[in-house]
């Protein structure tokens, strides 16, 4: 008894140093990214950074608006969730509750195997495959456009959103789809008025797992959609925060990288902001 004790009371203090380190790791990173985002904001103004709509940070006379950068990167996001969330969904559907064993075992791997593709893969593909395509269907004079990072963006959040929403759905007590066809609903009824309110949840922690992705990729969005600093145009070539970040900063130097700094602080602040309103919407869901 002693031992089995012992064991617990040291698991216990493992389990509870684990939970510290991951609150000391985000405050550790929030408390540097303010410190090295605040100076540069400072001296360009807030209003001037935030808002500004023009980037020219290498020039006589720099510039230093983000504001293209915050507008494509929430027109990028939002475009990607509603074009491959449905997909990822309606997948997930048909992995837990359609299709038959043999063929869920072939999608899934197919599924899974999309998390593991390096992002630079998914660049080159759509680089090479999506952006003449988009240039000939849409007779543009070139294919990197926000339209194709969206595409892109859109097949990058399928594997967190079908793997999260169908592990939610398998976890559904099959007692409530019993009882709804019992009741004479069909299959399809009892899945869309069953089965996903039951899972809302998980559905929706595979959202937010979705939208991280979208928002923080650069590498692929930088490959197709033409990396400049234009306000966003669904056939306009475009730059992302992150791609602002990463084209520039290793050549940055003095104010650019500090600005450069600013942007990756503005882009952590919009990432916590789309966490809290998402969770705060789940509790609220559940609540309810």
């Amino acid at each position: 008894m002693k031992v089995k004790k012992a064991i617990e009371s040291v698991m216990n203090v493992l389990f509870a140093l684990c939970g510290l380190f991951s609150v000391a790791a985000v405050a550790l990173i929030t408390g540097y990214m303010i410190v090295a985002g605040i100076p540069a904001i400072r001296e360009i103004g807030l209003v001037n950074f935030l808002f500004g709509t023009e980037w020219a940070s290498t020039a006589a006379d720099p510039k230093f608006g983000i504001l293209p950068f915050i507008l494509t990167s929430i027109w990028g996001t939002l475009g990607a969730v509603v074009i491959g969330v449905p997909i990822g969904l309606l997948t997930a559907v048909f992995l837990s509750k359609i299709a038959p064993p043999r063929v869920a075992a072939v999608v899934r791997p197919a599924v899974d195997l999309l998390a593991g593709i390096p992002s630079v893969v998914y660049g080159l593909i759509g680089m090479m495959v999506l952006v003449p395509a988009v240039m000939d269907i849409f007779n543009l004079k070139s294919g990197t456009c926000l339209f194709a990072a969206i595409l892109v963006l859109a097949v990058m959040i399928l594997p967190s959103i079908v793997s999260v929403s169908e592990t939610a759905l398998n976890a559904v007590p099959r007692e409530y789809e019993e009882a709804s066809l019992a009741l004479g609903a069909t299959q399809i009824e009892t899945v869309f008025r069953v089965s996903i309110p039951a899972a809302k949840s998980g559905i929706a922690a595979g959202v937010v797992l979705g939208v991280g992705r979208a928002i923080g990729e650069a590498m692929a969005v930088m490959m197709v959609a033409g990396n400049v600093a234009n306000m966003p145009g669904l056939f306009k070539s475009v730059r992302f925060l992150t791609t602002a970040v990463a084209s520039e900063m290793s050549y940055a130097s003095g104010l650019q990288k500090q600005a450069l700094f600013s942007i990756a602080l503005v882009l952590f602040c919009f990432i916590m902001i789309i966490n809290s309103i998402l969770n705060f919407v789940l509790k609220k869901g559940d609540k309810a």
